[in-house]
């Protein structure tokens, strides 16, 4: 191959992930040793020749979202300086997603600031998975590969036989997602429209489109605290829908998330394995969790073989 044998190494934020990949491209992890002095400060040493070698690194920057994302420039660092030929960081959840933009004055773009880190510490590419916006890929001047984890949550709802459904975006801003997901399970398309009350005190969420009688899905990208994805349930069965669902890629589900899923009417959170999910999370009745190991092993074959990525694309 034109950079090297296939070498794929992983930090401490998902081995699990990371050892499921591996299994899928039916190689080893790679030899490496990580721990921490006593102050917190990371070490980090290659344990096998990596000497013009094609290297991925699996690190979703989850919490503790720093501790990972220095920890992973650590390691960028560390293989480009013993002669990898090619590093590409595979960061299923991109930590900092979120701020993208200056929405309000005096703030920071942190997209755009991890992307920079991540370059300055030597990575040659990214290999991603549904970014909170598309658009953070120009944040890059090498390139990205921006996966969508689409496939594995229509696979699974296409195999649940709940007949007619429509998929529901939570926000305006979701509206694309839940489009693609509606065409690919020709389902009908709903939007919940979040808007504040007249004197601010309140939310207000409008549902646009029909909704009675049938089994509705919530499609978003990224749950945290749920507060929102409740509201949007709530206000699906106040308008008459019969069950609700919803799924998101990113499972980050911190502070009251899990008692909020728990007392609101969705019957099912359906998630992906891009960050870790404790087990008292994942073994929730109403939490059900999907692999993209296989999904993430098939872009690095590919990208390793210079094959087209976009196959595996929505």
């Amino acid at each position: 191959m034109a950079h090297g044998p296939l070498k794929l190494f992983t930090g401490s934020a998902h081995p699990a992930l990371a050892r499921e990949i591996a299994e899928y491209l039916g190689i080893p992890l790679g030899a490496a040793r990580l721990h921490r002095f006593p102050d917190t400060e990371v070490s980090f040493q290659i344990d096998e020749n990596i000497r013009g070698a094609d290297v991925f690194i699996v690190q979703p920057t989850s919490a503790p979202v720093d501790q990972h994302l220095v920890e992973l420039c650590i390691m960028i660092d560390a293989f480009r300086r013993s002669s990898a030929s090619r590093i590409t960081a595979v960061i299923p959840y991109y930590g900092y997603a979120r701020q993208d933009r200056k929405d309000k004055p005096r703030v920071p773009i942190s997209a755009k600031l991890v992307a920079n880190l991540l370059s300055a510490a030597g990575a040659s590419r990214i290999l991603t998975m549904d970014l909170h916006k598309a658009q953070i890929q120009g944040f890059f001047d090498i390139p990205v590969d921006h996966l969508f984890a689409a496939p594995v949550v229509i696979d699974y709802l296409a195999r649940q036989n709940m007949g007619p459904i429509t998929i529901v975006s939570p926000d305006a801003g979701g509206a694309e997602r839940a489009r693609a997901y509606a065409k690919r399970l020709d389902a009908d398309l709903a939007i919940v429209d979040k808007r504040r009350s007249d004197d601010g005190t309140a939310e207000v969420m409008n549902v646009v489109g029909d909704v009675r009688g049938r089994v509705c899905v919530l499609a978003d990208d990224i749950i945290d605290t749920a507060g929102t994805i409740q509201k949007a349930a709530q206000a699906l069965k106040d308008s008459g829908a019969s069950r609700v669902l919803a799924s998101a890629v990113h499972g980050v589900l911190s502070g009251p998330a899990l008692e909020r899923i728990e007392t609101s009417p969705i019957d099912r959170l359906i998630i992906t394995n891009t960050i870790p999910i404790p087990p008292e999370k994942a073994a929730h009745e109403k939490v059900v969790v999907l692999s993209v190991a296989r999904l993430l092993s098939q872009a690095i074959r590919s990208i390793h073989e210079e094959t087209s990525v976009s196959k595996l694309f929505v």
